[in-house]
């Protein structure tokens, strides 16, 4: 999903492609390796700190036996997908700047690129759905056929992510059909404004979700409040700052979502080959860091995540138990 063709491009207008170039003879440097640039350095070290942060998530949670909620598979499968995504990145360095370029190593990125972000996304809009069945089926939910069901869903959710990113391999490409690029080689025009549109879809089903909890907290709280022979507006302190707190939380987590990928998703099905390159890269880069901020938005957010990895670091100072899972704290 990088604009291999138009790199040299991109280099040269910044100069980079000079200051490597400098002391060197000309025949020094492979003509098929492009001189390292700025945005390779920085490609390479956003790569590594996501796949170093996703990876920590993930083996906390999968090394851990009392995070098995239904949520902290949602949030291992959403590691997952970052890590992949970091990875992804690296290899896409490693294959433009280290070694020979070719086209399977354009598929090979793009690839892991769209299943990453597949993933990524529906683990997110599973998120939601776990908040909303947390607290309309608050007595069942988080079963151990809830678990089974969660885990037989994100099954599903990797196949289907696997089978669409399989799609440029496939031949769903278009390096024999430059004019049918997208702003992302080698993705097609008609493949990428699918993904995009599909982006779009979930983030109306996950805004839907949201607002069925905001509905169903509502309910909830107005029943408390009934039976107690009290009015809603006046809930305990303690109740309301939890609930503006969790509210504030949701707002931002979706802010942060919708803000990350939306650029990229609008572009995506605006653009064509023949658009600037620059503003493929400045969408690109918060998509990027989406990846980087998801483990901060929801795993290391929520205190049995942070309780484990206190116990890691500090077993000496961390004397306390684990508590239950509470889905509000998510």
């Amino acid at each position: 999903m990088f604009l291999n063709a138009s790199e040299a491009a991109w280099e040269e207008s910044s100069g980079a492609a000079s200051l490597l170039s400098l002391d060197q003879p000309e025949d020094s440097i492979p003509s098929d390796i492009p001189p390292l640039s700025v945005w390779g350095v920085a490609l390479c070290i956003s790569g590594t700190l996501i796949a170093a942060e996703n990876a920590i998530v993930v083996t906390t949670i999968l090394a851990t036996p009392s995070l098995r909620a239904p949520v902290f598979l949602l949030l291992a499968s959403l590691g997952m997908a970052d890590l992949l995504a970091g990875v992804a990145l690296i290899l896409h360095f490693l294959f433009l700047f280290c070694l020979q370029p070719s086209h399977w190593s354009e598929l090979l990125t793009s690839g892991l690129l769209v299943t990453s972000l597949t993933a990524s996304l529906c683990s997110l809009m599973g998120v939601a759905l776990d908040r909303y069945l947390s607290l309309s089926h608050a007595l069942t939910y988080g079963s151990s056929q809830s678990r089974r069901r969660a885990a037989i869903l994100l099954l599903l959710v990797w196949l289907g992510a696997g089978a669409i990113g399989a799609g440029p391999a496939m031949g769903w490409n278009c390096l024999n059909e430059p004019a049918s690029c997208s702003v992302a080689q080698p993705l097609t025009r008609t493949y990428l404004s699918l993904l995009c549109g599909g982006f779009l879809l979930i983030v109306a089903i996950t805004l839907q979700l949201y607002a069925g909890i905001c509905r169903v907290a509502r309910r909830h709280a107005h029943a408390i409040a009934t039976q107690r022979h009290f009015k809603p507006a006046h809930q305990s302190y303690a109740s309301k700052h939890s609930s503006g707190r969790g509210f504030s939380r949701l707002i931002l987590v979706l802010s942060v979502f919708v803000g990350c990928w939306m650029p990229f998703s609008i572009w995506g099905l605006l653009g064509d080959a023949s658009s600037p390159p620059l503003y493929t890269y400045a969408t690109l880069v918060p998509a990027a860091g989406s990846s980087l901020l998801n483990p901060l938005l929801y795993s290391l957010r929520n205190k049995d995540i942070r309780k484990v990895l206190l116990q890691a670091c500090c077993p000496h100072r961390c004397t306390h138990n684990m508590h239950t899972h509470n889905p509000v704290d998510v």
